[in-house]
């Protein structure tokens, strides 16, 4: 009795988790310090999806359209790119406290911003970190491949390294640029959401979804892997090449979003592992649930950044502080990880 009750509650959670970013999209559109009503809201959407104009004052529709939905779309972007980035990771390289950020993307990343902003101000931020971003995985790759082959404690330690001449370059940045350079370079550093517009969004979208689908689409083959190379050779399946098509997609969603919101930590650990232990460890349910919860979870924390204090807190402070304890309480309340 009490296993089928269990049961039936996994079942109606695993709905709501799905359903989850549009509950949190619905509710962030009335946080805020401008107040709008559910019927104001509702006449906006309505005359707006009618292309006539609204009867509220044009304040009302750039609120909504033009502040609040991009940044609530955006979040979801960022939540949804380094859930499923870290949940690819995980599988990969068989670790649970492996994160989009090990193979040193967020410290090239964090790079390519530093010197666009010192150095060279005419070259687009987002752009300055994509390109850095990528060129610290494809970099940690290289280091690690050898003979055809890429051992996983290889690619971890490779990505340790990266990391670590990145921060130093990072470091020589901070160290020489003028005090308002140096601020900028550190409000980045700590990620937000608070510059979100339409533009970021369309210039994030079209590759965090191609990194996402290819990691849904081969969901499945991320537990072959998760078994271990030789498990997957005796099934007749390349694990150098689907390590390399995990690896290559991850990093694509999580550095898309990284070049637009700078360095968001914690989620793409905290939520892949909070599914698991949840779920269970079978990447066919887990994959489109951290895209969906990652979303709303994102959400969620920064509606909290944006309006628990009198001034806007970095959103990357916020998921460290809130995702800590919700990772403490879901270990110490199960007997494993869920990755066994």
């Amino acid at each position: 009795m009490m296993v089928g009750s269990l049961m039936s509650f996994k079942k109606y959670l695993y709905i709501f988790f799905l359903i989850s970013p549009l509950i949190a999209m619905v509710l962030s559109l009335f946080i805020g310090k401008f107040k709008i009503e559910p019927g104001d809201l509702i006449q906006l959407v309505i005359f707006n999806l009618m292309g006539a104009e609204t009867p509220r004052p044009s304040v009302y529709s750039t609120v909504i359209f033009e502040v609040r939905l991009p940044r609530i779309l955006l979040a979801m972007l960022v939540g949804a790119s380094l859930s499923v980035s870290g949940a690819a990771f995980q599988g990969v390289f068989r670790n649970p406290l492996v994160s989009p950020y090990t193979l040193g993307l967020s410290s090239g990343a964090a790079f390519g911003a530093a010197l666009s902003l010192a150095v060279a101000p005419q070259f687009p931020v987002q752009l300055s970190a994509f390109f850095f971003s990528l060129v610290a995985v494809g970099f940690a790759y290289y280091i690690a491949t050898s003979h055809g082959s890429t051992p996983i404690v290889s690619l971890l330690l490779a990505g340790v390294i990266v990391s670590a001449v990145f921060d130093s370059l990072l470091s020589i940045i901070q160290t020489a640029v003028h005090e308002r350079a140096l601020q900028s370079i550190i409000y980045w550093l700590m990620g937000s959401l608070a510059t979100a517009s339409w533009s970021k969004i369309h210039s994030a979208f079209p590759l965090a979804l191609t990194g996402c689908a290819v990691i849904f689409l081969l969901r499945w083959r991320l537990n072959v892997l998760a078994l271990g190379d030789e498990e997957a050779r005796s099934v007749g399946m390349n694990p150098e090449l689907y390590k390399a098509v995990f690896v290559v997609a991850a990093s694509l969603a999580a550095s898309s979003v990284v070049s637009v919101a700078g360095i968001i930590g914690f989620v793409g650990l905290v939520v892949p592992h909070m599914i698991r232990m949840i779920f269970g460890p079978d990447h066919i349910h887990m994959i489109p649930l951290c895209i969906t919860f990652g979303a709303s979870f994102m959400v969620f924390v920064d509606d909290l950044a944006r309006a628990s204090f009198g001034f806007e807190v970095p959103v990357g402070v916020i998921t460290t502080l809130t995702g800590a304890p919700f990772f403490v309480y879901l270990l110490r309340s199960t007997r494993s990880g869920g990755w066994e």
